[in-house]
């Protein structure tokens, strides 16, 4: 980094809206967050570019609004990645410890980190993340092998990929407004950054970002993300579902969700109803209650079913001591936690923003964009190194947009 302050935007282009973060980061390694714009996003569905121009304006103009917030232009630009094209598989490589004293080098490492993320990828597809998992020295997890002694050094890769002119299109996106991409991070990462603890993440603990078109999970053990992945199904699915199952406009299906949808059903009694618009005037409608609970849990329910079946086997709650946090808009709704709870059979929580952010950043639907920031501070760090230097990015935060 050069001398100067550096302005680094957080850009985060989901199906509901468009959020930019835009954070000072100083010489001694503190980030300030100094601007905030948003825009209700167009043109995208599911993680995915559908109309270029539409998404193009609405992202310029939470751009904008971010800049002129901040009083300052931004120099690069970490965005989040997201959508149902992104896949993700594992791989492994070892190597014989070179040197005759058994003791592992640098060049040790470089060789066993090469091959572990050679695989190669099918034609059309790129490389989002390459995700390390803890190295292994005869069969023993060490967090960094140099200088120790060992005669078989394994590490693996969990290694994310996604379609190549889907992830262009994003950063064409951000191109269009003159600021470079920086790096593209998983959604599920950034917000896992956020609402976890290095403790959290050691003991292993499965973050699930429910936004409004897809929800990102990421499944940490060991100190570092073992599984990721993303369907493309959120929020705005328990809205339709309502929209059907009670025939209502969009809109009003919203409304409803935000005001008595539940990830539970409470209601026991069917006579109990709600008004839509609470107004008694022409057009104001009742709906049972309980039929309202019971659409909203039943997408929620189908949501961490789907999960759960992804993981397969990479998830066990005897390894996933931490349990589930439950983040992004939808973590919102009243009994999600207890939801999760349910279907993963471990304890669950909805994840909360550390008490160093500002209130109008506490909402869990800007844990994705913070997450940015925290990778944009470490974006040139190995993994040790960048969760030993988290201690002095979150003593230093803070949020004044």
């Amino acid at each position: 980094m050069t001398s100067r302050t550096k302005y680094i935007g957080a850009v985060e282009i989901g199906t509901a809206k468009v959020t930019v973060l835009i954070g000072e980061l100083s010489q001694n390694r503190s980030l300030h967050i100094i601007g905030l714009g948003e825009c209700q996003s167009r043109g995208v569905i599911k993680g995915t570019v559908v109309d270029f121009r539409a998404a193009s304006d609405a992202t310029h103009s939470a751009l904008l609004s971010a800049e002129s917030s901040a009083g300052t232009r931004i120099d690069e630009v970490y965005m989040a990645q997201t959508g149902g094209h992104l896949e993700g598989f594992y791989n492994e490589a070892s190597v014989s410890v070179s040197a005759a004293d058994n003791m592992v080098s640098a060049m040790d490492i470089d060789t066993v980190c090469r091959l572990a993320k050679a695989k190669s990828l099918p034609d059309g597809r790129m490389v989002v993340h390459h995700i390390r998992r803890p190295f292994r020295l005869d069969g023993r997890l060490v967090p960094d092998p140099e200088n120790l002694v060992g005669h078989r050094l394994d590490v693996g890769y969990w290694t994310v990929h996604g379609q190549e002119t889907k992830i262009a299109d994003l950063i064409h996106v951000i191109r269009g407004f003159n600021v470079p991409v920086a790096e593209l991070i998983l959604s599920s990462l950034a917000s896992g950054t956020m609402v976890t603890s290095a403790e959290d993440r050691q003991n292993g603990v499965l973050v699930l970002d429910i936004g409004a078109g897809t929800t990102d999970f990421a499944l940490y053990r060991d100190g570092c993300a073992h599984a990721t992945g993303v369907i493309p199904v959120g929020g705005g699915h328990l809205t339709n579902d309502l929209s059907l199952g009670l025939r209502l406009t969009e809109g009003q299906a919203e409304k409803l969700k935000l005001r008595f949808g539940r990830a539970t059903v409470l209601t026991r009694d069917k006579a109990d109803k709600v008004w839509l618009n609470g107004d008694f005037a022409i057009g104001d409608r009742q709906f049972p209650r309980q039929a309202i609970e019971q659409i909203t849990s039943a997408r929620v329910w189908e949501i961490f079913e789907v999960v759960k079946k992804k993981l397969g086997a990479s998830f066990s709650p005897e390894r996933t001591v931490a349990g589930v946090v439950v983040t992004g808009g939808t973590s919102k709704l009243p009994g999600i936690a207890e939801a999760a709870a349910k279907v993963f059979g471990v304890v669950s929580r909805v994840g909360e923003a550390p008490g160093y952010v500002n209130e109008s950043l506490r909402d869990p639907g800007y844990a994705a964009s913070l997450g940015l920031l925290y990778f944009g501070l470490n974006s040139n760090a190995e993994t040790a190194t960048a969760q030993r230097r988290r201690g002095n990015f979150l003593t230093k935060l803070f949020a004044s947009a």
